[in-house]
């Protein structure tokens, strides 16, 4: 079963059951979903479905930051439970010494000596995790192992 039917079937017993957290959440999913889908004249795969997923976690972490900053409980609760949601629809996240390990295959494949080569490598990683860490965080581990010593 493909993410969006799970998204669709997720909605459907949210409705059945008044979890309105549930229902909020997968219905701006969904939204963002078809609206990608609009814009690019396209169905999305599930791998492009994660990556909106992840962007939507993102962007939920970032409005916890400054609900945080503000001192809004109410706003930390709903962006907690919105995130806790989403998660249940991505692959389980990669581990960080196990990204650290791709990583340093990769930089060995290529021949990577530095920051210079990063994209190189970003593109052997990015295929090998697919979906499975943010860029933001593969990118930062890149960089970090491409450091002159």
């Amino acid at each position: 079963m493909n993410i969006k039917t799970q998204l669709n079937e997720s909605m459907k017993e949210a409705m059945k059951s008044g979890d309105e957290v549930r229902k909020r959440t997968v219905r701006m999913a969904l939204a963002s979903i078809k609206q990608a889908e609009v814009d690019k004249r396209v169905e999305l795969d599930d791998l492009a479905v994660t990556n909106l997923l992840q962007k939507e976690v993102k962007n939920r972490r970032e409005a916890l930051e400054e609900a945080k900053k503000a001192n809004r409980a109410d706003l930390i609760e709903a962006n907690e439970s919105e995130i806790r949601v989403l998660e249940a629809f991505l692959p389980k996240a990669i581990p960080a010494d196990e990204l650290r390990a791709l990583v340093q295959t990769a930089i060995a494949e290529t021949g990577a000596a530095g920051p210079g080569d990063m994209g190189k490598v970003m593109k052997i990683v990015m295929a090998k995790v697919a979906g499975r860490a943010p860029n933001d965080m593969v990118s930062a581990t890149v960089r970090e192992l491409l450091q002159p010593k």
